[in-house]
């Protein structure tokens, strides 16, 4: 596998508080880790590279990580049986990274215990997002982020919104869309980069649920007139900064 392998972008920090947490990348393509490497960095990420299976097993046996990103096709033992064995012993949360486009490999993946998985080529900063999104459903502590904006109030780690004091019943999705929007507020964002940012940059997921999820979001927040969630024709929505 080559660099192509990854979309490269700026390595720069995300303008949001910084999360530390410990990532196991078990990978033989060390291009690939230098990539990801220099963009995760600047974003709170510490990562260390596996070149194959056997040695990424034994670093999960004498170190502590936060989560795991594992290629299908290594040499060796592959990616479906190193996720097995991880299973096996640990709950530590498993993204699968592979260049084949099998949907069989995705479906084995997600059945023997991934919690995502992401073809290649894909981008750092979706890979990011997504690692963020993971780590939010498998260990809320570990995003212990809190956001407002007007009267609104979000808690991350414990994935609760309040409005007025008042918590407010939100989906997974609606609420992983509105925290994407708060952390880009006053940026618009389009619909395939909004779910990029909330973690969820499945293709299953189409532009048409993003608006009807917005809408949704806009009635359990009370913002009718869109003064808060500002729709950007032909190119997607952006949180007003004055509401903030």
């Amino acid at each position: 596998m080559g660099a192509s392998s990854v979309a490269v972008v700026p390595s720069l920090a995300d303008k949001r508080p910084l999360m530390t947490f410990r990532v196991l990348l078990i990978d033989d393509d060390a291009r690939l880790f230098e990539l990801l490497q220099s963009y995760l960095g600047p974003n709170g990420v510490h990562l260390t590279n596996a070149p194959d299976g056997q040695k990424g097993l034994q670093l999960l046996d004498t170190q502590v990580f936060d989560a795991v990103l594992l290629d299908v096709m290594m040499p060796g033992i592959d990616g479906l049986e190193v996720c097995r064995r991880i299973r096996a012993k640990s709950n530590v949360p498993v993204i699968m990274l592979t260049a084949r486009g099998d949907e069989t490999d995705r479906v084995v993946g997600l059945e023997i215990g991934a919690d995502d998985y992401l073809p290649k080529p894909f981008s750092p900063r979706e890979l990011l997002a997504r690692m963020r999104a993971v780590l939010r459903r498998a260990s809320p502590e570990a995003v212990s982020e809190k956001l407002s904006l007007a009267n609104i109030q979000i808690d991350v780690g414990k994935r609760e919104v309040r409005l007025d004091g008042q918590p407010v019943d939100l989906t997974g999705l609606e609420f992983d869309i509105l925290v994407a929007l708060v952390r880009r507020a006053g940026r618009v964002i389009s619909r395939d980069a909004l779910l990029s940012e909330a973690g969820r940059g499945d293709v299953v997921v189409s532009e048409r649920t993003v608006d009807v999820h917005i809408s949704h979001l806009r009635q359990k927040l009370g913002d009718e007139q869109q003064k808060l969630i500002k729709t950007v024709r032909g190119v997607g929505y952006v949180l007003s900064k004055d509401e903030i």
